[in-house]
């Protein structure tokens, strides 16, 4: 994976964590344990750190970046949607942030939270736990029941399976010329661990 020190400061990622080789970490960065850091997702600690808890999810192209004596956190079970934009934030644990949300500078998203998909948490925001909130500016739409929270946690899981499943087999192969009826193909694996999203 592409790591890079700046004055001399280095990234921390656990050995139990998966950082896909397109992402990018600059600087003060720490992966914990069960995280997974997806295709191009880029975080640039140059300024202030970055802390993503064990087994939090950072999605396909997602951008995380703080700025001076600040610290931004995803905790654990943290689900930050494809896309998405964090800046200096705090994202409490079990949260999650929809497809292309940006979290603006010194915003709090409470614990089991969800923010829907394309909205913008404005600096110093603070979203309350178990809440719904979406829109640009997002504004609190209600509060979450037990089994919407449900589904996100379930969702949250799968990517920790998934990143096991990386560290156990993903690797670099050359694309086969042709389709064939021995290509072992996602339906297969499917059914060989029974898999059912909730997505």
């Amino acid at each position: 994976m592409p790591c890079y020190a700046i004055d001399g400061v280095m990234p921390v990622v656990s050995p139990k964590a998966y950082v896909h080789p397109t992402a990018v970490l600059i600087g003060d960065v720490i992966v914990e344990a069960g995280a997974y850091i997806g295709p191009f997702a880029a975080l640039r600690a140059d300024f202030g750190g970055i802390h993503i808890h064990k087994n939090a999810n950072v999605q396909d192209s997602c951008i995380i970046h703080g700025f001076p004596n600040y610290v931004t956190i995803v905790e654990e079970y943290g689900h930050i949607g494809h896309g998405a934009i964090l800046h200096g934030c705090l994202i409490r644990k079990n949260v999650l942030i929809g497809m292309n949300s940006v979290i603006l500078d010194e915003a709090e998203i409470g614990e089991n939270s969800i923010i829907g998909a394309n909205s913008t948490v404005k600096a110093k925001a603070r979203i309350p736990e178990n809440s719904l909130a979406l829109g640009s500016p997002a504004r609190v739409i209600r509060s979450l029941a037990e089994n919407e929270i449900a589904w996100k946690t379930k969702g949250t899981e799968e990517y920790i399976q998934l990143t096991a499943r990386c560290l156990n087999s993903m690797h670099e192969v050359e694309p086969l010329s042709e389709n064939s009826t021995e290509r072992l193909t996602y339906k297969h694996f499917a059914s060989q661990h029974v898999i059912k999203s909730n997505r």
